[in-house]
């Protein structure tokens, strides 16, 4: 078995293994999405593969979209090549569930994914020609936190961004004065509005974006390289919604190859890019998952609320968040963290067999977060954090380490 659309001809190899496939005319999205794209994400890690392009599976098995999904590499170009163009742009998920149980799917709702670089003509021009479309409603991230940041500790530009300001629109280096310039280039043809949607896992993430392009918009304004109209485009005419994602989809696992190979799999197993991202053709993950984005998009949007995504208010949107990093979640990754790398121990599952580690973080979230929890209305706080402490934590089949 190989992850290919020529292998994904003969279902019934697939199916007698249990791998669910898509049901849906691959074809004809790719075509669909060509002609009216309406998502492009940057950034097609774990988190991306296992998380987003499987919500929009969904989608599209349902008949509720016919699109499916552009993917641009931000950074390391290798991932596009090893982890998209190797396999037909398909994706194989692999979810771990607690119970023992594994599930398998192949995703195929990426419809393209090609790097983000003006010094690849074809591909630049092939992301121009999406931000120029009308129909291109949401553009989404998942770069890592630090992918924002245009500012040094000392308040002064990254070199990089500096230059960028200095040289123009026309072939930046950096990537956020790439998605800047091709904003400016759906501004010019008038395109219409947009949403920009980063689901990385930061506070006020919207606003980093926001920041950011804003910034380097208007030093190319200042400098006669963009008109000042450009500034109340992104202003007025670009939302940036802030989010919170949860979803663990740590590096993938030597067990998970294993697995594949006894059903005849043949395809490559794990992969270290030149930059140091742990990457293979499949992409293996935790059963739990949390989407939650403010509702400011400008141009209409994809159904996700059909899939169990939560729009709601910005208000809310902070609320979830507080409750995940300062009660439910983070507090008690932390505390195993600690003092699983103090004692030895190599998985967080294990630490949740040892009864005085599972007492602390039960003190932790229960004793001391409970009665000062952040409710946000939407997500029940004691239902979250129980899911994290009996089933989450616990999954023998995860490889979360505490390291």
């Amino acid at each position: 078995m190989i992850l290919s659309n020529k292998s994904l001809s003969n279902k019934k190899q697939w199916e007698e293994k249990g791998y669910r496939l898509p049901a849906y005319d691959r074809a004809a999205m790719i075509e669909e999405t060509l002609k009216h794209p309406t998502w492009v994400h940057f950034g097609g890690g774990n988190i991306f593969r296992g998380f987003l392009a499987r919500l929009q599976q969904e989608l599209l098995n349902r008949g509720l979209v016919k699109s499916g999904i552009i993917v641009g590499g931000s950074y390391d170009y290798q991932v596009i090549e090893e982890v998209f163009t190797k396999q037909d742009n398909l994706i194989l998920a692999v979810t771990l569930k607690s119970d023992g149980s594994v599930d398998k799917e192949v995703i195929a709702s990426v419809a393209a994914a090609k790097p983000v670089e003006p010094a690849f003509p074809e591909d630049w021009a092939f992301f121009k020609r999406a931000f120029a479309n009308p129909s291109l409603q949401m553009v989404s991230f998942t770069i890592t936190e630090k992918a924002y940041a245009i500012r040094s500790n000392d308040g002064m530009l990254f070199e990089s961004i500096a230059k960028d300001i200095e040289e123009g629109a026309k072939a930046p280096k950096s990537f956020l004065a790439k998605l800047t310039s091709l904003l400016y280039h759906r501004y010019q043809q008038k395109g219409g509005n947009l949403t920009l949607v980063s689901m990385d896992n930061c506070s006020a993430n919207g606003d980093r974006i926001a920041e950011a392009v804003k910034t380097i918009g208007k030093g190319w304004a200042e400098r006669g390289h963009v008109e000042q109209e450009f500034l109340a485009y992104l202003d007025e005419n670009v939302a940036y919604p802030w989010s919170m994602i949860d979803k663990i989809t740590p590096r993938p696992d030597a067990k998970i190859v294993e697995i594949l190979k006894k059903d005849g799999f043949k395809s490559g197993g794990l992969i270290v890019t030149k930059n140091n991202a742990h990457i293979a053709f499949f992409v293996n993950a935790e059963e739990a998952e949390y989407l939650v984005i403010e509702d400011t998009f400008k141009n209409g949007r994809p159904p996700l609320d059909k899939v169990g995504v939560y729009f709601t208010d910005r208000s809310t949107v902070n609320k979830v968040e507080r409750m995940k990093v300062t009660t439910c979640l983070n507090p008690l990754h932390t505390a195993l963290a600690i003092f699983g790398s103090i004692l030895g121990f190599t998985l967080i599952s294990e630490e949740m067999k040892d009864p005085q580690l599972r007492a602390l973080v039960e003190g932790i979230g229960y004793t001391e977060g409970m009665p000062v929890v952040v409710d946000p209305g939407i997500i029940d706080p004691r239902q979250f954090i129980d899911e994290v402490l009996n089933k989450r934590f616990p999954n023998p089949f995860m490889p979360d380490s505490p390291q």
